[in-house]
């Protein structure tokens, strides 16, 4: 067997081969900015498994690929040190489910904000789901900053990493962005079962040489809300936003097409969607809020979608070079009992009426309406309460129907000194003041007892339509009583009207005009005086303006007013044919003229004036 020789060009060949596979060895290595990428990248992935491990529930993310070298230089150079941010499996997007029995919500990688926010117990007229947030699209969450590297960023547009977690029963979900694994901000959001109120805090770590301290940093809060209700333009009415400062006083923007409202030491801010709230709620008060409600309702057949578009901006307070706000966010029903039981003055959200008014309401008609309404169908329990208040009112109806009584007997003798003293108005007025007093008749006392039921109307007018029990609950032809009942639809609509024939206005209004009859028909002079206004015009005009005016209104309401109209129509009768005699009420006035009537300080001063009046237009005579 011939021996194989040794061939120098072989060993060439190798030591060529040797060289070249060195030198793209070395030139190929990687950079320490790849090797610490890739470190970071090995820590993560341990990190991500031991989570797992931890939590089953943590959200399932899918994994990107990986970030090549020229992406992270390129998310360093954009980003500065939040390009890190970048570099993680959480940049791929994706979304985090935090839930409980009242509230679903999901909270995006992509600004770390909820991108959905559902209600699970209520439907839109049109039964389709409540949706305060959706598919991210109407509303967002972020702090604008300024870096020491002169960048300004916010914090919509950059990516944070989740991890959720379980604490005894509740919820909580880490959101961070981060600069380096030991450095991020970070939104904390704690889920409890049953609730429509979140605990959310934001803090910061490790950023004191990240952010530039001498530049504002604002959280900028947007939403545009949506319609839930039948009539987008009477929902539009009750939707604004509301904010509390300054240790607990309250305002609003009210409405109009933009409205814009300043303030200082806000403790919290409500873009209130009529039944519907979203609210961020802050411990330590934010030192300025600068709040914007502009209508997106310009044309209520075209616009059908969205009600308003809301912002706040409240500048965020650095301690010690970072962030620590510890906050809250409700998603949920503007339900006065439900808001109230935070004890943080949210019930002020609710449109109960200033002063006396919401005071009425809180202390009498919620808990009246909350105890019939227990046991009773919606529409008789405003049917009973309508009762009990007619009954509460009867000693002023009595005492209303009595002078009015009075003063019908009194007409023929007022109109005798109409006519007797018709060239000489002061001498008309002295002496019907006159007979006022020796009758014991003031023509003030019919009223005063109806100025004693004012605040209890206005009361009532105001709570009906902030009475969520009565959304979607339906009565006789009314499907929902927090909304216009619906007969007939109009091919066209007309101007303060609508475009739809509600009945129970119209029974109100028919009611009202019987009830008007009744008091101001019976007693309406039969020529009107001049300076005085027509009053058969105005016993007309006010059923007139409630057909029109309550045809979009609840349909809880109008039937209120026309119970309420009915029971006093009623009780009028009943005190008319069987409690007042009209005859004794003569007699008993003519037995007062005869009787010597000692006149009030009052009354001698001003019969002494219109006296001394009457002499000095004798002299110029």
């Amino acid at each position: 067997m011939e021996e194989k020789q040794f061939d120098p060009k072989s060993l060439i060949g190798y030591v060529l081969i040797f060289a070249i596979a060195a030198y793209y060895i070395y030139t190929n290595r990687p950079t320490p900015e790849e090797l610490e990428a890739e470190k970071q990248k090995q820590e993560q992935v341990a990190n991500t498994k031991q989570e797992t491990e931890e939590n089953k529930a943590t959200t399932e993310i899918s994994l990107p690929a990986a970030v090549d070298s020229l992406g992270k230089v390129a998310a360093y150079q954009k980003l500065g040190a939040f390009g890190y941010s970048q570099t993680l499996a959480s940049a791929n997007g994706g979304e985090t489910l935090l839930e409980n029995e009242v509230l679903s919500l999901k909270i995006n990688n992509k600004g770390g904000y909820i991108s959905e926010a559902k209600l699970k117990n209520f439907k839109t007229y049109d039964a389709n789901s409540v949706y305060l947030i959706k598919d991210g699209k109407n509303a967002n969450l972020s702090i604008d900053f300024s870096t020491a590297d002169n960048r300004v960023l916010s914090t919509k547009d950059l990516f944070f990493e989740p991890k959720l977690t379980k604490v005894g029963d509740n919820q909580q979900l880490s959101m961070r962005l981060k600069v380096a694994n030991d450095k991020f901000l970070e939104y904390v959001y704690v889920l409890k079962p049953n609730d429509y109120m979140l605990d959310f805090s934001v803090r910061s770590q490790g950023l004191e040489s990240v952010f530039d301290s001498s530049k504002s940093i604002d959280l900028n809060w947007e939403l545009e809300a949506f319609r839930h209700a039948k009539s987008n333009t009477y929902e539009n009415r009750y939707t604004e936003v509301v904010f509390e400062y300054e240790d607990g006083r309250d305002d609003y923007t009210g409405q109009g097409d933009f409205k814009e409202e300043e303030a200082e030491d806000v403790t919290y801010v409500a873009f209130k969607q009529h039944f519907f709230s979203s609210v961020l709620l802050t411990d330590k008060a934010f030192k300025k809020g600068k709040f914007t409600s502009t209508n997106l309702i310009k044309d209520e057949a075209i616009d059908t979608l969205k009600l308003k578009k809301f912002t706040a901006q409240m500048p965020l307070a650095l301690n010690a070079g970072n962030l620590n706000y510890q906050m809250n966010w409700y998603y949920g029903p503007t339900d006065y009992e439900i808001l109230k039981s935070y004890d943080r003055n949210l019930d002020e959200i609710v449109a109960l009426g200033w002063g006396i008014f919401g005071w009425i309401n809180k202390i009498i008609f919620i808990p009246l309406f909350s105890l019939l309404g227990g046991f009773l169908p919606y529409g008789l329990a405003i049917i009973f309460m309508t009762i009990l208040v007619k009954i509460g009112l009867s000693p002023v109806t009595y005492k209303s129907y009595v002078s009015q009584a009075r003063m019908k007997v009194l007409k023929p003798e007022i109109t005798e000194l109409n006519e007797k003293y018709a060239d000489n108005p002061m001498k008309k007025q002295q002496e019907t003041m006159k007979l006022y007093g020796k009758a014991g008749v003031s023509p003030m006392s019919g009223c005063i007892p109806a100025l004693l039921q004012m605040p209890i109307l206005y009361a009532l007018f105001s709570f009906f339509p902030s009475a969520i029990a009565l959304r979607q609950k339906g009565f006789l032809w009314a499907d929902d009583l927090s909304s216009y009942d619906k007969i007939f639809d109009l091919p066209f609509t007309i101007p303060f009207y609508g475009d739809h024939v509600s009945l129970f206005p119209i029974l109100a209004s028919i009611a009202i005009f019987f009830y008007m009859q009744m008091t101001t028909g019976q007693n309406m002079p039969t020529q009107q005086q001049p300076g005085m206004p027509n009053m058969k015009f105005i016993m007309y005009l006010s059923p007139l303006f409630m057909l029109f005016f309550f045809n979009n209104y609840p349909s809880g309401l109008s039937l209120y007013y026309f119970i309420s109209n009915l029971i006093t129509i009623g009780i009028m009768l009943v005190i008319k044919n069987y409690i007042i005699d009209e005859d004794k009420i003569h007699a008993q006035i003519q037995e007062n003229k005869k009787k010597p009537k000692k006149q009030s300080k009052f009354k001698q001063r001003l019969q002494e004036a219109m006296e001394q009046a009457e002499k000095q237009q004798k002299k110029k005579k």
